[in-house]
C-alpha cells in the first residue's frame, strides 16, 4: 500500500459536519471527538496574538490556549549527561492569560456545550473576514429556547486588539441570564469546570515540554469603569505581560453588573431580567502587551491607550477594517483551481493559516505552529526560511523582509554560539526563541548546520525577486559574510600533493533519521550557494559601490583574501555522487547502510521515531524527509533532468514521510520528473494535513511550514515556477484531472497574474508599471501592463502513471562490489504491564540496589 493512499484513508474529513466552502471551514454539528483538532482548526491568530477556537464558555477542551510570539518562559535543560557545549536554556512558549472566555447562565443552568441539549449549532472560520462566528440554540432544562451568536476577531490593523462579542436572545419564555466575561490565568489558575489532563511521560519530541512551578507572578489586577485588567512577569525569563478588556453592554432587559478581580482572575458579571424577545449584547475589546522586560506597569498603560483609542470606533469599523486587510491578501495570494470545491477549500485554507502565522508577526520570527498550539514549543525553525518565506517574499514581500529583518536580529546571540562551537563568523540555532539554542539533542539538533545556508538562501532569493538592495546593503550583507565564515573554518580541504576538494564532515542535514554524517549532500549544496553568494555580493558591491563596500568591510573587518577563498570553496565543494548507483548519495557513507523495507514495516510501528531507538533508524538507508530531494528543488540548476529523475526514484521509497515537510516537496519533484500521479498523492497529503490530522498532532498547532509548502506544491510544483540565477522561469505540470491553475506572483515589484490550463499558460501584469522578462519551457518573453502574454502548450512534460510506494530498491552495487539488500528491524514485543524493574534483565530500581551508595 502506498503511503498516499494510507495517509488519505485516516481521519477523513466528515463532509456532513464539515461541508465545503470555498471561503470558510463551516461545522454544523458539535462533539466532544475531536477537541484537539478542532480547537486548532478553529484558531483566530495575527502572528503576534493567537486564539484558539475553545468555545467562549470555556468548558470542555483539550487545550485551553492563547499564545503571543515570542513570550515564553525559560528553565535549564538538564541532560543526563552533560558535556560542553550543549544548549543550557530551555525556551517554551507560555499560555498567556485567556481573554475569550464569556459563561452563560440561563435560570442558573450553565451552557455547556458538552451536556446541553442544541437544536441548532453552526461555527464559521470565514477566510474572507478572518471572524470566527458561531451561532446556536440552546433548549434549557426546564424547556426554553435560547438563541447564542458569538464572534472572535484577532485583529490584523490593530496588531494588539481582539474583539469579542456574545449575543443572547431568549426565543421562548423570559429567564434570569447570567453572562460572565472574564480574563482568566490558565498557566497557573484554575477554572471550575476545567482542569487541564496531566499526561504521562513525555514521549514525542513534537510536543511542549510541561513547567515546574507557577510560570507567571502577578504584578498587576484591576476591576473597575467596565474594564478589567491582568499583569505579570515570567519567573524566569523575566518578560513581562498585560491583559485589559473592555465592555460594552446593551439590552432593553433591567440588568446590572458586578465587576471583580484576583490575581488569577478579573470578570465583569452581568445580571439580566431577560424577556423573550430581547436580546442582550456584550461587546469585549480586548488588548494584549508584552516586553522582554518592561515594567508591567508601563505595559498596562499601554493597554489603557489602545483601549482608549479602540473606543473611538464602534465594532464594525474593526471588522470592517479587518475585511479590507484581507481583500488585500487574496487579492496578493489567492490561488485557484478547477478542481472539487473541497481542494479550493482546503488550499484557501492553508493560505489562510499562513496569514494568520505572519501578517502581524512584526519584529519577531514564525514559529512553527504560528500562535496556534504549543507544539514544538513555540520555537522558530529552518521552517520559515525554506517554507514560509518563499510564499512571502513571491506574495507579501514586506513581510519576507520582517522575518529577514528578525534573523538579522539574531546575528549576535549567532557569532557567540559559533565561538561556544569553536567556530568562526555565525551559527543561528537549530530551535529558538530568544536567539540561544534550545536544542537538547545535538544529533538531529544542533548538527543541523544548513540553518546557515537556509537563511541566506532566502535573502537572496528574497532579493532577486525585489531587487532591495538597501536591505541586502544593510542587513543581508552582514549575513552573507557570516555564515561565509562559518561555512569556511567548518570544512576542510583534501588532496593528493594538494587541496582539491572542499568537505564538511559531522553534519546533519534535513533527514533526521540518519545523523551526524559526512559531505551531507544537501548541506554541502546549500553551503556552496552561501559561500558563492556571499563571494558574488562583495564582489559586485566593491565593484559598483566602493563607498558602500569600504562601510561594510571596515564594519565587519573584511579581510583581502577572504572573499576569493569563499569563493574558492564553493567551486571545490564536495558533491557525492555514485557512478555504479547513478545516484547522489545522502551523505558519504548512506549506501554503506542496509535499506530500510517500509514495505514490511507495520502501520503500528510509525511513525518511526516514536517506536524505534535513534540507533536503530540511524543503522539504515530511511529518511524522515526529503534531503536529497528537497536539494534537487531548491539547487534544481545544478543537476541534469536524468540525475534528478534517478534520485527521486531512488529516495522516494525510503522516505517514511514521518515529516509534515516532506510531501510538500515530493510533490514539487515527482511533478517535474514527471511522475504525475505521485505529485497528486502527495500534494493531497500536504494539503490536508491539519484538516485530516493526518500527522495525529494537530491538536498541538497548524503546521505552518506545510502549510507554506502547499503553495509551493502549487506554484512550483503544478505551476512549474522557478527563479534560478535571478531567472522567473516556467515549466508547467498540471495535473491532468484540473481544468486549470491560477495563481499570483509578486516580481520586482509588479504583480503577475498567472492562469495556466491544458493547453495554454497566460501572464497579466494587473499591478505595477515594468516590463517583466520570464521563460517558458526554454523561450524567453516580455509581459507588461500593456501587453499580456499567452503561450499555446505542445505538452506538459513527462507523464509517468502509479505512485512508487514503499518497496525500495536494491540489488544495486556499491563501489565495493557488495549488493544492496533491504531488511527491517524486528521490535522487541513487551508484555502489556512490563515493569523495567522487575524484569529478569533489568537494573535495580532506585534504592534497591546496596552498593548503589558506592556509585
Amino acid at each position: 500500500m502506498s503511503r498516499g493512499r494510507r495517509y488519505r484513508a485516516h481521519h477523513p474529513l466528515d463532509r456532513h459536519r464539515f461541508p465545503a466552502d470555498p471561503w470558510a471551514l463551516v461545522e454544523t454539528e458539535y462533539t466532544g471527538e475531536d477537541l484537539g483538532r478542532t480547537e486548532t482548526l478553529f484558531s483566530v491568530a495575527n502572528g503576534y496574538l493567537g486564539m484558539r477556537g475553545n468555545p467562549e464558555e470555556g468548558r470542555e477542551a483539550i487545550e485551553q490556549g492563547t499564545y503571543i510570539n515570542g513570550f515564553h518562559e525559560t528553565w535549564p535543560i538538564r541532560h543526563a549527561e552533560a558535556a560542553f557545549g550543549f544548549a543550557r536554556t530551555g525556551q517554551t512558549i507560555v499560555n498567556v492569560p485567556d481573554a475569550k472566555v464569556v459563561k452563560l447562565y440561563v435560570d442558573d443552568e450553565p451552557l455547556m456545550l458538552g451536556t446541553s441539549e442544541l437544536e441548532h449549532y453552526e461555527r464559521v472560520l470565514d477566510f474572507s473576514t478572518g471572524t470566527l462566528r458561531r451561532e446556536l440554540i440552546w433548549r434549557t432544562p426546564s424547556g426554553k429556547r435560547v438563541k447564542v451568536e458569538s464572534s472572535r476577531m484577532v485583529s490584523m490593523t490593530e496588531r494588539h486588539l481582539a474583539i469579542v462579542t456574545f449575543e443572547v436572545t431568549m426565543l421562548e419564555g423570559n429567564a434570569a441570564i447570567v453572562v460572565s466575561s472574564q480574563l482568566l490565568n490558565r498557566q497557573d489558575g484554575t477554572d471550575e469546570y476545567y482542569q487541564k489532563p496531566v499526561s504521562d511521560e513525555q514521549t514525542d519530541p513534537r510536543k511542549a515540554g510541561h513547567f515546574v512551578g507557577r510560570v507567571l507572578q502577578p504584578k498587576h489586577h484591576c476591576a473597575h469603569d467596565d474594564r478589567i485588567g491582568l499583569g505579570y512577569r515570567c519567573s524566569h525569563s523575566g518578560m513581562t505581560l498585560a491583559v485589559e478588556a473592555q465592555h460594552h453592554f446593551t439590552t432593553t432587559d433591567d440588568h446590572d453588573s458586578q465587576l471583580r478581580s484576583t490575581d488569577d482572575l478579573a470578570k465583569q458579571v452581568f445580571r439580566i431580567e431577560a424577556t423573550e424577545g430581547n436580546t442582550a449584547r456584550l461587546e469585549k475589546i480586548i488588548t494584549y502587551h508584552t516586553s522582554r522586560g518592561v515594567p508591567v506597569r508601563e505595559l498596562t498603560d499601554r493597554c489603557e491607550r489602545t483601549l482608549d483609542r479602540a473606543a473611538r470606533h464602534s465594532v464594525a469599523v474593526y471588522q470592517e477594517r479587518q475585511r479590507h486587510w484581507y481583500d488585500e491578501f487574496w487579492a496578493e495570494s489567492d490561488v485557484l483551481v478547477d478542481a472539487s470545491p473541497e481542494i479550493q477549500q482546503a488550499i484557501r485554507f492553508n493560505l489562510f493559516m499562513l496569514a494568520q502565522a505572519t501578517g502581524r508577526a512584526d519584529g519577531q520570527g514564525i514559529a512553527a505552529k504560528g500562535v496556534t498550539g504549543s507544539g514544538y514549543e513555540g520555537h522558530y525553525f529552518w521552517d520559515t526560511e525554506i517554507y514560509v518565506l518563499p510564499f512571502l517574499t513571491y506574495t507579501q514581500p514586506a513581510l519576507a523582509r520582517n522575518a529577514l529583518h528578525f534573523r538579522r536580529r539574531m546575528l549576535p546571540a549567532a557569532r557567540a554560539r559559533a565561538a561556544e562551537m569553536a567556530q568562526s563568523g555565525a551559527l543561528f540555532p537549530w530551535r529558538t526563541i530568544n536567539g540561544e539554542e534550545a536544542s537538547a539533542y545535538y544529533a538531529a539538533g544542533s548538527a543541523q548546520m544548513h540553518i546557515n545556508a537556509d537563511i541566506v538562501h532566502a535573502v537572496m532569493k528574497y532579493v532577486a525577486a525585489t531587487d532591495d538592495t538597501d536591505f541586502l546593503r544593510h542587513d543581508g550583507v552582514d549575513l552573507l559574510v557570516e555564515t561565509a565564515r562559518m561555512w569556511r573554518d567548518l570544512g576542510f580541504w583534501r588532496g593528493n600533493g594538494g587541496a582539491t576538494s572542499f568537505h564538511i564532515h559531522g553534519v546533519t542535514g534535513p533527514d533526521e533519521y540518519t545523523t551526524v554524517v559526512n559531505n551531507n549532500l544537501f548541506t554541502n549544496l546549500m553551503a556552496r550557494a552561501n559561500l558563492e553568494s556571499a563571494a558574488r555580493v562583495l564582489t559586485r558591491m566593491e565593484e559598483l559601490e566602493p563607498d558602500a563596500y569600504a562601510v561594510v568591510a571596515s564594519r565587519l573587518r573584511i579581510q583581502p583574501d577572504e572573499v576569493v577563498e569563499w569563493q574558492r570553496c564553493a567551486d571545490l565543494m564536495t558533491v557525492p555522487f555514485d557512478e555504479g548507483l547513478g545516484i547522489h548519495p545522502q551523505d558519504d557513507f548512506f549506501l554503506d547502510r542496509e535499506v530500510w523495507d517500509l514495505s514490511q514495516t507495520p502501520e503500528s510501528l510509525r511513525p518511526l521515531m516514536l517506536h524505534y531507538h535513534p540507533l536503530v533508524i540511524y543503522r539504515f538507508q530511511v529518511l524522515k524527509q526529503a534531503d536529497v530531494v528537497l536539494a534537487l528543488f531548491l539547487h534544481g540548476d545544478w543537476f541534469t533532468a536524468e540525475e534528478k529523475k534517478a534520485d527521486f526514484e531512488y529516495y522516494d521509497p525510503i522516505t517514511t514521510g514521518d515529516s509534515t515537510l516532506s510531501a510538500v516537496v515530493q510533490a514539487i519533484v515527482a511533478a517535474e520528473v514527471g511522475y504525475h500521479e505521485a505529485a497528486m498523492d502527495y500534494f493531497l497529503q500536504a494539503l490536508n494535513t491539519d484538516l485530516g490530522d493526518l500527522h495525529d498532532n494537530t491538536v498541538d498547532g497548524i503546521h505552518v511550514a506545510s502549510a507554506g509548502g502547499v503553495w509551493a506544491a502549487l506554484v512550483n510544483g503544478f505551476g512549474g515556477m522557478r527563479d534560478y540565477q535571478r531567472r522567473l522561469t516556467f515549466e508547467p505540470r498540471l495535473p491532468a484531472t484540473w481544468g486549470s491553475l491560477t495563481f499570483r506572483v509578486t516580481w520586482l515589484g509588479n504583480r503577475i497574474r498567472v492562469h495556466l490550463t491544458q493547453e495554454r499558460i497566460t501572464f497579466e501584469v494587473v499591478q505595477g508599471d515594468g516590463t517583466v522578462e520570464l521563460e517558458v519551457c526554454g523561450q524567453t518573453y516580455k509581459v507588461s501592463p500593456e501587453r499580456s502574454l499567452e503561450v499555446p502548450l505542445t505538452d506538459q512534460g513527462p507523464r509517468i502513471d502509479g505512485l512508487l510506494g514503499d518497496k525500495p530498491q536494491t540489488g544495486g552495487v556499491r563501489s565495493d562490489g557488495s549488493k544492496i539488500t533491504a531488511g527491517v528491524p524486528d521490535p522487541i514485543v513487551l508484555p502489556d504491564q512490563y515493569d523495567p524493574y522487575t524484569s529478569p534483565y533489568a537494573t535495580p530500581a532506585p534504592g534497591s540496589d546496596p552498593d548503589a551508595d558506592r556509585l
